[in-house]
């Protein structure tokens, strides 16, 4: 006579149905993720290649930077962290929109024994993903081109993806709430250009007025551009290192607390 031994069933910890989350999105992604991650890739070298190199020369021929450093030199690992928030933006902006209609991959995984807060963090770490698989890239090609620096340069893999978590996890916390397309363009036009244009990306935030650089150091993208400089030039210190993620990563939470609220708000009303 045998008993019969009933296996207790376990129910998945919050990590693995975020991790499913993952999977959910990379599997609905499996046709277009290459597209996309080419995509992420080629537009920030062809930046590197035509202002990196062709405005790089005009620069280092009429005077160069302070200290005499070569304009591709400093221009690279900027251009690093900003394409990776520009990424971040595209990646939890409209596509965020997008899968939140109906019909959208959001209202397919609510179907699942996926929660809100699960979905909502499955996509931070499918950004996550392709923001490493960008930033690796990315600094293979500054050392190909010889524009590594530092034994430290391979750091800027890790601040490359906190970089583009730091800007998705807001950016979806209001994508999936506007009501409006047009309000998530604005905030590429009004938000992410000025970015790019006022963190120390393209020139030295020194530069600029007085009056203005406090402002320009208070940006997140600064803080991302400063750290992959200062690492790819083998100048951080870990004062000045910490105080940079620690910024990031409380937008990152900020983005976190945000989304978890949005994203239940409008998936699970």
């Amino acid at each position: 006579m045998t008993a019969d031994v009933t296996t207790p069933r376990t129910t998945p910890t919050w990590t693995a149905r975020s991790l499913r989350g993952l999977r959910y999105w990379l599997h609905r992604h499996r046709r277009t993720w290459r597209g996309a991650l080419v995509m992420a890739v080629f537009n920030p070298l062809v930046f590197l290649f035509a202002i990196g190199a062709g405005l790089g020369h005009i620069v280092d021929t009429t005077g160069g930077l302070p200290g005499g450093q070569p304009y591709l030199h400093f221009f690279a690992p900027g251009l690093l962290a900003a394409a990776a928030m520009q990424a971040a933006f595209v990646d939890s902006g409209g596509a965020v929109r997008l899968a939140a209609m109906p019909g959208g991959a959001y209202r397919a995984a609510m179907n699942t024994p996926l929660r809100p807060s699960e979905i909502f963090l499955g996509h931070l770490l499918y950004v996550g993903v392709l923001s490493a698989c960008n930033a690796t890239f990315f600094v293979a090609v500054m050392a190909a081109l010889g524009v590594t620096g530092s034994p430290w340069a391979p750091a800027m893999v890790p601040v490359g993806v906190l970089t583009g978590l730091a800007f998705a996890a807001p950016m979806a916390a209001f994508s999936i709430i506007v009501p409006n397309p047009e309000n998530i363009s604005q905030v590429y036009r009004f938000v992410m250009l000025p970015l790019y244009m006022f963190s120390g990306t393209f020139f030295p935030v020194d530069t600029l007025p007085a009056a203005v650089r406090p402002v320009a150091q208070l940006l997140p993208l600064w803080h991302a551009v400063t750290l992959c400089r200062s690492l790819n030039e083998g100048t951080a210190t870990l004062l000045g290192a910490a105080g940079h993620v620690a910024y990031l990563l409380v937008l990152c939470a900020a983005g976190l607390i945000a989304g978890r609220i949005t994203y239940r708000r409008v998936l699970h009303p």
